[in-house]
């Protein structure tokens, strides 16, 4: 290993020496983080160039983990460490009592391994059941039984935070951790030692912690101790999606609609992704909704789950094409809402009326989304099926086929699917997506009237 001129660097170095390659390359530093790059990134990227721990403080569903997750990619794709070691030991640098011993008996002979990027990665949810022995370590009774004498330190058996030497460790929900846990992470973070029962190990750790929290305004879980969060270098906030933009490439990113091969799943149109977008951005700026909790982007991108996963099952419970994806269409999102309820924590003032209150977001919702496409649109081919007391009946189990056959041949339908974003497509399902949102968005705008039943929709004039 000396002889390939391989440099010791520690973690935090190397990290810092990645990260800065990155940049000068042009390469994306944390793939898939959406929405922080003028805000939150900068931040991050100071901190790691400067070597600190970071906390980062944000409401539920706002990306934090998934943040720190992608960190585990600005590490060396591979690392020696001593063979057998628990705390992954650098062989030119072993600081536990077993490597130290090995590297003075073997010299140059110490056996060595490789360690893997993905590998150096460590995470704990935080639980008021978390104890020091998780974190930090205990007196291994196994190894005491084996005639080791209490005074050994090789009788300790190391928790989390040490077995991640020189890696990344990932504390999620830190209040959640009693605070005389949290005392133990003190050293950890400063002095960069630890104290097992009664040893006093002078173990030089050498790791990058990382926590998450909720603002402590909302978590009535518990706090976080002031000297803890002293020792953190950086407290960096994150935010939900500040654009509709944002929004959008969130949910098209995150949202599981297409499976494999031999089941697709369904399509998602742009116009009911905009619909959802919109909705998740009216939920959580309604003063119904608990502000301080939040609406996860998991709410969004369940949302559009469960409207393809509609698509899916009208598909298998009507005589639809099965040679053709199914479409998702906006008779597909009112009953998101009864599954979505949960993810969303309303004032008390609301209580009983939060379904009612979804859905009403949700109709605005469409009514924005429908003048933000086909405002100023000719409907005049549609509007004319309704000529001499004409209807137009549809439903969630209403097949694309019949919807078609119902509404006849419509001038213009294909300037109305390209600013819907189909243009150039000729599915049925699709096709029929575009005439049922034109329909519900000319109702919104009472430019038609809908009688509802046992999920039928009777569109007329």
């Amino acid at each position: 290993m000396r002889a390939s001129g391989h440099v010791y660097l520690t973690v935090k170095q190397e990290i810092r020496k990645n990260l800065l390659a990155r940049m000068r390359a042009g390469q994306d530093r944390f793939p898939g983080i959406v929405g922080f790059d003028q805000t939150v990134l900068p931040h991050v990227e100071r901190a790691l160039v400067a070597g600190h721990d970071i906390i980062l403080l944000g409401e539920r569903g706002q990306g934090k983990t998934r943040l720190i997750r992608t960190m585990a990619g600005l590490l060396d794709e591979w690392t020696p460490v001593v063979t057998g070691c628990e705390i992954n030991d650098h062989p030119y640098v072993p600081a536990c009592t077993r490597c130290r011993r090995l590297a003075a008996e073997l010299g140059d002979d110490l056996p060595v391994s490789w360690r893997q990027a993905g590998d150096r990665y460590g995470e704990k949810l935080a639980t008021p059941d978390t104890s020091v022995g998780d974190l930090i370590g205990d007196i291994d009774p196994v190894k005491v039984a084996e005639g080791r004498t209490l005074g050994d330190p090789e009788t300790i058996h190391f928790g989390l935070v040490p077995r991640t030497n020189r890696g990344i460790f990932c504390l999620n929900e830190l209040p959640d951790l009693a605070e005389r846990i949290q005392v133990a992470l003190l050293n950890v973070l400063e002095e960069r030692d630890i104290g097992v029962r009664g040893y006093s190990l002078r173990l030089p750790l050498d790791i990058v912690l990382v926590a998450s929290a909720n603002p402590e305004d909302y978590t009535n879980r518990g706090r976080i101790i002031t000297p803890l969060k002293d020792r953190f270098g950086a407290e960096v906030r994150t935010h939900y999606p500040l654009s509709l933009e944002d929004e959008l490439a969130l949910v098209n990113q995150e949202a599981r609609v297409s499976w494999d091969g031999k089941d697709p799943g369904a399509e998602l149109p742009e116009h009911l992704v905009e619909v959802i977008a919109r909705f998740t951005r009216l939920v959580r700026e309604s003063p119904a909704a608990d502000a301080r909790s939040g609406v996860s982007a998991r709410f969004a991108i369940a949302a559009a789950e469960s409207a393809a996963a509609a698509a899916v099952r009208r598909t298998a419970l009507v005589a639809e094409a099965h040679d053709e994806v199914p479409v998702a269409r906006v008779c597909d999102l009112p009953a998101t809402v009864h599954t979505l309820r949960g993810k969303v924590e309303f004032e008390v003032s609301e209580e009983g009326r939060e379904e009612e209150i979804l859905a009403h977001l949700l109709r605005r919702a469409v009514a924005d989304t429908f003048r933000s496409r086909l405002g100023g649109a000719d409907l005049s081919g549609l509007l004319a099926k309704f000529d001499d007391g004409g209807t137009i009946e549809s439903g969630e189990l209403v097949s694309a086929t019949e919807l078609l056959r119902r509404t006849g041949e419509v001038p213009g339908l294909a300037k109305v699917m390209a600013r819907l974003g189909m243009e150039g497509r000729e599915s049925f399902g699709e096709a029929a997506a575009a005439i049922e949102f034109t329909l519900e968005g000319l109702y919104l705008l009472r430019r038609l009237s809908k009688d509802t039943s046992d999920g039928t929709s009777t569109y007329r004039t």
